[in-house]
């Protein structure tokens, strides 16, 4: 077996999707003997996590997913393996770099 991690894109609409379009991208441990298969069970767990609920305004609130936009293989995973990167281009370094530090501090386990 071996491990991949996906990418998961959904679309987040509430009620008639009027306001600025919204998506969440997840990313999940995928077991599979091969990429093809880890694509299909990726794909599949993204069309069972479609969902839909009424949020305290009343309105629909669907998440719509649609697509595994990625799929990377894990070699051997240990400590420390890097699971996932992304290169974020920022108009403004010091805003993004005080946007990381706020992020952190939010996880609340620093000394």
């Amino acid at each position: 077996m071996n491990w991949y991690v996906a990418k998961l894109v959904f679309r987040v609409i509430s009620g008639n999707g009027d306001h600025n379009p919204q998506f969440d991208e997840q990313l999940r441990l995928i077991k599979a003997e091969t990429e093809i298969q880890a694509f299909e069970k990726a794909s599949n767990i993204g069309h069972a996590n479609q969902d839909s609920f009424f949020n305290v305004q009343k309105q629909t609130v669907k998440w719509q997913f649609i697509d595994v936009a990625e799929l990377n293989p894990i070699n051997t995973p240990e400590d420390g393996t890097e699971l996932y990167y992304n290169i974020h281009e920022a108009t403004d370094p010091d805003l993004y770099i005080a946007w990381a530090h706020h992020k952190s501090a939010l996880l609340g386990v620093k000394n």
